[in-house]
């Protein structure tokens, strides 16, 4: 898209998890359309600062918040909002911690912490941040789950980021026609490969052999589709998925 056309010009975004990695990626594409952006971080206020020196335009702001918990998830909305002296018209869901333990072997901790974490932070996100969008009669919910929900390989991952599709559907019906939620779905990440070889050493490149466009998505495509679908051109588009895996889901016989 044009970063001549700051269709975002007015808008105030919040991203979760967003002081690095796919967030990041996503605020810099928000701002470049001229969104004002609340960056979301749990842990680094510098890393998150980093970001902010980064983006475009101005007005931007670094919030700290654990979305792993609902009082977390309540403070950070309120603290986007007190900041930003503005209601949210643009949610991305973007944090969600990652798993591969087994079932046999997952502790309910752990089970409950990445559940929470991805599905019940976007259930309690939206949810706070609905009726300000309603009563302004625009908003955009946007909800990242993951390649992984078409596997069954990643555990308690997958069940989150499956969750996630599920959430999106019903949110869209509950929250029309003000507000369109949709969800994003990226395959593995080129920048993040190097983290899954802990788990499995040839995941990347069976991934790479058996993708219909020969190469692993980036940040920056799946920033792209996330802004798309808060563009006037998706204004008809809710309650959709949107794999951004390069085809890489698609089973092959």
């Amino acid at each position: 898209m044009n970063s001549q056309e700051p269709h975002l010009r007015g808008r105030v975004a919040l991203i979760t998890g967003a002081s690095r990695n796919l967030g990041a990626g996503i605020a810099r594409a928000m701002a470049s359309h001229g969104a004002r952006v609340a960056v979301n971080y749990h842990s680094s206020r510098a890393a998150a600062g980093q970001v902010i020196a980064g983006l475009e335009g101005s007005g931007h702001a670094a919030v700290a918040g654990d979305v792993s918990s609902a009082e977390g998830v309540e403070k950070l909305v309120a603290e986007a909002e007190r900041i930003m002296a503005a209601t949210i018209d643009i949610l991305v869901n973007n944090a969600g911690p990652f798993s591969m333990t087994p079932y046999t072997e997952l502790e309910p901790a752990e089970f409950d912490f990445i559940w929470n974490s991805n599905v019940r932070a976007a259930y309690l996100a939206a949810r706070r941040v609905a009726p300000g969008m309603s009563a302004h009669g625009w908003g955009r919910i946007v909800n990242i789950s993951a390649g992984s929900a078409f596997l069954r390989n990643h555990s308690v991952y997958t069940l989150a980021k499956d969750a996630m599709i599920t959430l999106t559907e019903q949110l869209a019906v509950e929250l029309g026609p003000a507000i369109t939620v949709n969800c994003v779905a990226p395959g593995q990440i080129a920048e993040s490969a190097g983290d899954m070889a802990g788990f499995d050493k040839d995941f990347v490149s069976r991934t790479i052999a058996r993708t219909p466009a020969g190469r692993l998505v980036t940040r920056r495509d799946v920033a792209g589709v996330v802004l798309a679908l808060c563009s006037p051109a998706f204004d008809m588009v809710t309650g959709a998925t949107v794999p951004v895996d390069g085809g890489a889901r698609l089973p092959v016989g």
